[in-house]
């Protein structure tokens, strides 16, 4: 896609939704971290049936390290690869408390050096907790990249390194929040509403529905 349409998308993009917003449940940058590692594989609307419960009872690294694997399995029961995530949640409070003043590190290398943490995960904290214009691809963001031609790539890699060349500096803070939410909503995997699309003229899709 030519840089120029490039900025047109994101242009009708921010002009439809100014300030997007990410639809998980937190109340500061732990709580947030957690519900971003508990979402791995799972929806944002099942992980935030069960965080309430979880953050209520522990909104801070020492206190999810105190509230122990056990309980906090019986907190997120519900949410997907359960066990292994109650496992890394308790780990990565115990490393927060002993490693980093009990506070979220600001940068990637130190997210991903976090048990359960990935790329993605880091990325996600990193743009929503401190403003930082990170792209995190998920399957909508790599759908759309290659869907569209916004950034084509056979890697969730490529793709955002492909997004970080192309996306212009002005709308780099909220470029995936609004990938996200188009993916979500609109350029759905099995049938995307493209004549409810936003930037169907400009996208390069040669199946697009009517």
């Amino acid at each position: 896609m030519p840089r120029a349409d490039i900025a047109e998308v994101f242009a009708r993009f921010q002009k439809a939704c100014p300030e997007p917003k990410g639809e998980l449940f937190y109340t500061n940058p732990f709580t947030l971290l957690v519900a971003v590692v508990l979402s791995a594989q799972a929806t944002d609307a099942g992980v935030n049936k069960a965080t309430p419960a979880l953050f209520a009872a522990a909104d801070t690294p020492e206190k999810m390290a105190a509230l122990g694997v056990d309980r906090v399995t019986d907190l997120i029961r519900t949410i997907g690869l359960f066990r292994t995530k109650a496992k890394n949640v308790v780990a990565l409070s115990r490393k927060l408390v002993a490693e980093h003043g009990s506070q979220v590190p600001r940068t990637r290398e130190a997210l991903q050096e976090l048990p359960g943490v990935g790329r993605k995960t880091a990325n996600v904290v990193l743009n929503i907790a401190f403003g930082q214009p990170t792209i995190a691809v998920d399957t909508h963001i790599f759908r759309i990249s290659n869907r569209t031609g916004l950034a084509p790539g056979p890697t969730v890699e490529a793709v955002e390194a492909g997004l970080e060349r192309v996306v212009p500096a002005e709308y780099r803070l909220h470029a995936h929040h609004w990938l996200i939410l188009h993916g979500r909503y609109v350029c759905k995997a099995r049938k995307p509403d493209c004549p409810a699309c936003l930037i169907r003229d400009l996208c390069r899709y040669p199946a697009k529905t009517v």
